[in-house]
C-alpha cells in the first residue's frame, strides 16, 4: 500500500529514523483536489502549526507516495494521533510527476478539521519539508513556495515537547 506524506515526514530521515518506518519506495507525486496547509494546531498547545491538506478542487497538494506495508501504515497513524482525533486517514489519487511502472494510483493519507490561522509552523519543522521536497524532487516553485511559508522560531514549550514524543517514539518501536 502507499502512504503520501506532505509534511515533515516527506524527509525519509524523519520517516525513518524518528517515526521508525521501512518503506520500500518513494515517488514524488500530485494529489488533484487537495491543498497543503499550515494552520493544523496540535493536540498538546506548543505555538506552532504543522502541515495538513484540505479539499480543494481548483488545487493540488505535493509531496512523496511512500510504499509500505499496513504494519508500518499502522504505525504512522498511530505516531500522528488518528487514534485520539488528531488526524483522519483519507485517500487520496495520487498521479507520479515521472511515469514508471508500477507507481501508485491511489494512496492513504491523513487530513484533520482543526485549523488555527493565529499559529505558524517552526523554521525548524519548515526546514524538514524542504528537505524531503528537494530528496524526492519536487518542482523548484513548490520548494519556492515552502521557503516562502512565515515561520517563526521553535517555542519552549515545543522543544521540551519534541524531546518528551522523540523518547517515546524510540521506546515504542523497540518494545514492538
Amino acid at each position: 500500500m502507499w502512504y503520501f506524506a506532505y509534511g515533515s515526514n516527506m524527509q525519509s530521515d524523519t520517516l525513518r529514523g524518528r517515526r521508525g518506518i521501512v518503506f520500500r519506495r518513494a515517488i514524488a507525486v500530485r494529489v488533484p483536489g487537495w491543498r497543503v496547509v499550515f494552520d493544523k494546531p496540535p493536540l498538546v498547545p506548543i505555538g506552532e502549526s504543522f502541515a495538513n491538506i484540505v479539499p480543494d478542487p481548483d488545487a493540488a497538494a505535493l509531496g512523496v507516495a511512500f510504499e509500505v506495508d499496513e504494519e508500518e501504515l499502522a504505525h504512522i497513524e498511530l505516531t500522528e494521533g488518528v487514534l485520539v482525533g488528531n488526524y483522519q486517514r483519507v485517500i487520496v489519487r495520487v498521479e507520479p510527476f515521472v511515469a514508471q511502472a508500477d507507481a501508485p494510483d491511489i494512496a492513504v493519507s491523513l487530513s484533520s478539521d482543526r485549523h488555527d490561522a493565529t499559529l505558524r509552523p517552526s523554521k525548524r519543522y519548515m526546514g524538514l519539508l524542504i528537505a524531503g521536497a528537494l530528496e524526492h524532487g519536487l518542482p523548484a516553485e513548490y520548494i519556492d513556495l515552502l521557503r516562502a511559508v512565515s515561520a517563526g522560531e521553535s517555542t519552549a514549550a515545543a522543544r521540551e515537547f519534541r524531546t518528551l514524543i522523540d523518547a517515546g517514539l524510540r521506546g515504542w518501536r523497540r518494545e514492538v
